[in-house]
């Protein structure tokens, strides 16, 4: 059963999106912000696309501590999931991501119509003054900027690393931070097609403030989002039908 739905969740999520490509191109020619009902329809959908397939429940903690206005998000990182999932909860989710996926036919023209800022991690500091200026012009517009702290996904319980690009970003942008913890990667695991069935949880965390120092933020960033996953973490694996746990990489 576990592989049936797996499969029939791909199946269903590639033909829902290539559809939705091919019928709202549209949508995309269209000036800001008008495509983007049609970019959360598009998330929303597949959320629950994967929710209905492979019996999964979602769990929003915390909702209440998400601020006014365009901040700074930092979010742990275990899976495909939270790309999806996290694009409709706040109103214009705009994303830092690698350049490689401006690349994907399609997909990468409809990401650059919504504003999503890409990084070219080979160009090196330019790749840095230039996320900073797009993703401060994000947030004076009130757009609300997710980085993913770690940069790449990561297996849950693995050590973590945080990279010096979200400090820097929230020194020079000097907004909020709102950190998220979640659990996602024990139900949709990192380089794997199977898909368990369970209750992510996600927990939205009350937002750093701005002025803190570089070093002093990543620490407490750090402390606050894994403190927070490794508890979500070991909800999940005391649960009644506990998914297996990923073995942890480093």
């Amino acid at each position: 059963m576990l592989v049936l739905r797996s499969f029939a969740f791909l199946l269903a999520s590639y033909l829902f999106t290539a559809l939705g490509l091919v019928f709202g191109w549209p949508f995309f020619l269209r000036p800001w912000p008008k495509p983007w009902p049609f970019v959360t329809f598009w998330a929303a959908t597949s959320t629950w696309l994967h929710g209905v397939i492979c019996g999964v429940e979602v769990e929003w903690r915390g909702v209440e501590n998400i601020p006014e206005g365009g901040f700074l998000v930092a979010s742990k990182h275990q899976s495909m999931w939270e790309t999806i999932a996290l694009v409709p909860r706040f109103r214009f989710t705009t994303f830092i991501l690698k350049h490689e996926l401006m690349r994907i036919p399609m997909f990468g023209w409809a990401m650059k119509r919504t504003g999503m800022i890409e990084i070219d991690r080979a160009s090196g500091s330019r790749a840095l003054v230039e996320m900073t200026r797009r993703a401060r012009a994000a947030i004076e517009a009130g757009r609300q900027v997710v980085i993913f702290p770690e940069g790449t996904r990561t297996t849950p319980g693995a050590k973590p690393s945080y990279k010096v690009g979200v400090g820097y970003l929230y020194e020079a942008c000097g907004a909020p931070c709102l950190p998220i913890a979640l659990n996602s990667g024990l139900y949709w695991p990192r380089r794997s097609w199977r898909r368990y069935p369970g209750k992510i949880i996600v927990e939205i965390l009350p937002p750093i403030p701005p002025g803190l120092d570089r070093k002093t933020f990543l620490a407490e960033l750090s402390r606050r989002i894994e403190a927070a996953s490794e508890r979500l973490i070991a909800e999940a694996m005391a649960s009644a039908e506990p998914p297996p746990l990923p073995r942890a990489a480093g």
